[in-house]
């Protein structure tokens, strides 16, 4: 079940709120385990084979934390070989469903090209929905419940904090201390008018990013990746459309999941982590992972990062424990290289940022106006696009082709009618040629352009959803994260009504159009 869905929004929500306070009115227990079996029932309604797998996993991880946490009193040896124990079970687990394909695929290669050339095969292995999100906030659980930091070990209450539905396909990574207390609160299944007016508010304006934003630059971005995947040679206009399409088409998809779950989670008095804050407006690549995923950024920095030595054994082991965490964050997102190459990509941006900032506060140089950080912002921003270009891409050959094109390499053709304008003779002495920008996908072309205009005017000049709304503190940490805006703060008023009962009308026509979110694969 997806959130952009008729089911979800006019059956499965509906149901699963009124019997959540129509129980909450008699017993906190009840709502709390009605909450709880929802949330498996949405969990099996993609698969139902995988919520034995997903049951599993709790029971192991919850017997873990629990023999964790009451022997670290007795023997903290005892308490850590479980530990180390559980956690390699978790990995185990997580490594086999999602990378043993690619394990037993790289494995041929090398047996066909340098060994006795025989082949390996294994039966393709499907991945569980969600897998990744469900296996990580556990491992973050089993290390915090060995820190002393989990003090309840509600077994209920466990169960719902993994499942919770909103955050349960494509995250946000949730700390066991972090909802447990909430869950505990007696006046969570008490109806809370103003919760639900903002948490539909925010619900209603995620799902207009994903719905009439993302899945529309998808129709664009889709058909350019497959044609170079077919042997397509895109030019100069066409490979950054393609570019451009992909990664404005990620940004409203997941900062759009992210504000449906917070608005979702609201509907029961619930507040999630803030996961998503404007990650495209920063002005370095460090900015740009303090507000890109952030929750996982957070687990990287907290149980990888940090164990590894973090910042305090010399800049080289800085630097080598950095392009470490980013390159298992790539491989976290996806079993293939290209998630590789983008996680070290990313991991050697970091370390030049590091070093640049070193050297100007030991050169004391200072940042800069305005030009200065518009050319940061400008550069960080082109720095993450051809990121995503090899995260999106099936293989090395189509990113390294697509980016070929945005080089210019393989021409530049621009559309037939302006092949007769005064530029269009200067470009046609140029080389240019004059059969269109789409030529790959035969798409029409002022419709994308209006598109990147759109998107890239309110992901650039405006705020958030979650600064439209900074005044109702509607997720966790708001007031430290968030900026407040001067413009577009969202007040309950008539205006305000009637301007998201017309996106819910537009929202609502076009979701027969329904896809997937690009995080479920991961």
């Amino acid at each position: 079940m997806i959130f952009n869905s008729y089911v979800f929004i006019f059956a499965f929500l509906p149901v699963v709120i009124f019997v959540f306070y129509s129980l909450g009115r008699y017993s906190h227990h009840l709502a709390t385990l009605w909450l709880t079996a929802a949330s498996l029932f949405f969990y099996g309604w993609w698969d139902a084979r995988f919520l034995g797998l997903l049951l599993s996993s709790i029971l192991v991880n919850y017997g873990a934390g629990y023999l964790i946490g009451h022997s670290l009193a007795r023997s903290r040896h005892h308490a850590k070989l479980v530990l180390i124990t559980s956690i390699i079970a978790n990995l185990g687990l997580l490594g086999y469903f999602k990378y043993a394909n690619f394990f037993m695929d790289n494995l041929n290669f090398l047996s066909a090209n340098f060994l006795s050339g025989s082949a390996f095969n294994i039966a393709k292995i499907f991945l569980p929905l969600g897998i990744s999100f469900f296996t990580f906030t556990q491992l973050a659980f089993l290390v915090d419940t060995y820190q002393g930091k989990v003090k309840e070990y509600n077994f209920v209450h466990y169960t719902l904090f993994v499942t919770y539905f909103p955050h349960l396909i494509a995250g946000p990574v949730l700390h066991h201390k972090e909802m447990m207390p909430q869950f505990a609160k007696q006046d969570n299944c008490r109806v809370n008018w103003d919760n639900i007016a903002i948490g539909l508010t925010i619900f209603i304006l995620g799902l207009a990013k994903k719905v009439l934003l993302a899945d529309s630059l998808g129709e664009y971005a889709t058909p350019i990746f497959e044609g170079v995947k077919a042997g397509g040679h895109p030019m100069l206009i066409e490979a950054w459309f393609g570019a451009l399409s992909y990664t404005l088409q990620l940004y409203f998809d997941f900062s759009g999941y992210s504000d449906m779950a917070i608005g979702l989670s609201l509907l029961f008095n619930v507040r999630l982590p803030i996961n998503f804050n404007s990650p495209y407006k920063s002005l370095s690549i460090i900015d740009f992972w303090r507000s890109w995923h952030i929750t996982l950024s957070r687990f990287l920095r907290d149980y990888l990062y940090i164990p590894l030595g973090g910042s305090q054994n010399g800049k080289f082991r800085r630097y080598i424990n950095l392009m470490i965490t980013m390159l298992l964050g790539g491989l976290w997102h996806g079993a293939g290289w290209t998630f590789v190459i983008w996680g070290g990509l990313h991991g050697l941006y970091l370390i030049i940022n590091h070093a640049w900032r070193n050297l100007k506060q030991r050169m004391e140089w200072p940042d800069g106006g305005k030009f200065s950080r518009f050319g940061a912002g400008l550069l960080t921003f082109l720095a993450v696009v051809v990121g995503w270009v090899f995260f999106r891409a099936d293989n090395l050959t189509v990113a390294t082709e697509l980016l070929s094109g945005m080089t210019g390499s393989n021409g530049c053709s621009f559309s037939k009618y302006t092949e007769f304008s005064t530029l269009g003779a200067i470009l046609k002495n140029g080389g240019a040629q004059f059969i269109g920008t789409l030529t790959m996908s035969n798409l029409p072309s002022s419709k994308i352009i209006k598109l990147l205009v759109v998107g890239l005017i309110i992901i650039f000049t405006m705020p958030n959803v979650q600064q439209i709304m900074a005044n109702y503190s509607s997720a966790l940490n708001s007031e430290k994260l968030l900026k407040k805006p001067t413009l577009l703060i969202w007040q309950p008023s008539i205006v305000s009504a009637i301007i998201i009962t017309l996106i819910s009308y537009f929202v609502l026509i076009n979701l027969h159009k329904q896809s997937t979110f690009l995080y479920f694969q991961f």
